[in-house]
């Protein structure tokens, strides 16, 4: 039974209120039926210094991820992945994490290519939490089995591939990553799995780091200042965003689909990583494209 939405005023201009939760809201409904909170962070070491009481641990790299494939997992193991913690078809799931709720998105977004109908991101994340100290507990939840049919991925609405990238070059294609990342002058060399042989950019790719979305706090800013910072690429198009891994794009895909409304977002997920290190795929280095404006 899905549970009621937050009614925040600060909410209200967003294109899609009932996908954000504020701490408020979740520290009033914590033991609801019907509830499932989840913590996905990047550090996937902090769930056990501590966290919300009755969350669930999901690490998006090593549980939603096949790491032989590099593929999101398929429907049959993300039936069983549910099943284990304890999450039903039809419960309310909010996804809170570390650093502005990047790998969250990135979980909420796997949810969304098995439709899982209501899932929310919590409004700040870890940090907000933390920063209120509100109540947080080592305890494990014994999650039980839960019930969750087997479905199909639908790699259709909010996914995209490299074949779609260079099929839509000259659309709108938004680059999550830093700026030095994007314009080259940074290789990225602390993960292996996200290392890429050629720095710089997708061509006709507009720079909008996945961070310009929230403020100092981790929480989303308003919708006047978000319109102002994606409304030049969004308005009337369908993007394309892409990030390292597709990790951090994620967080962009969700702005604009759920907090901007913007319809046909696709988050590829191959990302630079894809991208880079695959022959004779175009890219750009410098600032070619150019950068988007910023909210102040």
């Amino acid at each position: 039974m899905p549970v009621a939405p937050d009614p925040h005023p600060s909410f209200g201009s967003y294109a899609y209120p009932h996908r954000l939760v504020t701490t408020e809201w979740l520290s009033a409904n914590i033991g609801a039926s019907g509830l499932k909170i989840i913590e996905s962070n990047e550090d996937i070491l902090l769930y056990d210094i501590g966290h919300v009481p009755g969350a669930i641990k999901i690490d998006w790299r090593t549980e939603l991820i096949d790491p032989l494939t590099r593929d999101v997992i398929d429907g049959a193991a993300f039936s069983r992945l549910m099943r284990v913690k304890g999450v039903e078809r039809d419960d309310t799931v909010v996804i809170y994490g570390d650093k502005a709720n990047g790998t969250a998105a990135a979980t909420l977004w796997v949810f969304s290519l098995f439709g899982h109908t209501d899932v929310r991101l919590l409004d700040g994340g870890r940090d907000a939490w933390i920063s209120e100290a509100r109540d947080t507990t080592f305890e494990v939840p014994n999650a039980g089995l839960g019930e969750y049919p087997v479905l199909d991925r639908d790699d259709k609405a909010a996914r995209a591939f490299r074949e779609d990238v260079l099929a839509h070059l000259g659309g709108t294609l938004i680059d999550a990553r830093v700026l030095e990342e994007y314009t080259g002058e940074h290789v990225v060399l602390d993960r292996p799995e996200e290392q890429a042989l050629r720095a710089g950019h997708i061509p006709t790719a507009v720079n909008i780091p996945w961070t310009a979305s929230v403020g100092a706090d981790s929480r989303f800013r308003p919708r006047a200042e978000l319109d102002v910072i994606y409304g030049g690429v969004s308005d009337g198009h369908a993007p394309l965003v892409y990030s390292r891994i597709g990790e951090r794009s994620a967080l962009t895909w969700y702005v604009l689909t759920y907090l901007l409304g913007v319809p046909g977002v696709r988050n590829y997920d191959g990302s630079w990583t894809e991208w880079a290190n695959a022959v004779g795929a175009p890219i750009v280095v410098g600032d070619e494209a150019g950068v988007a404006p910023t909210a102040r």
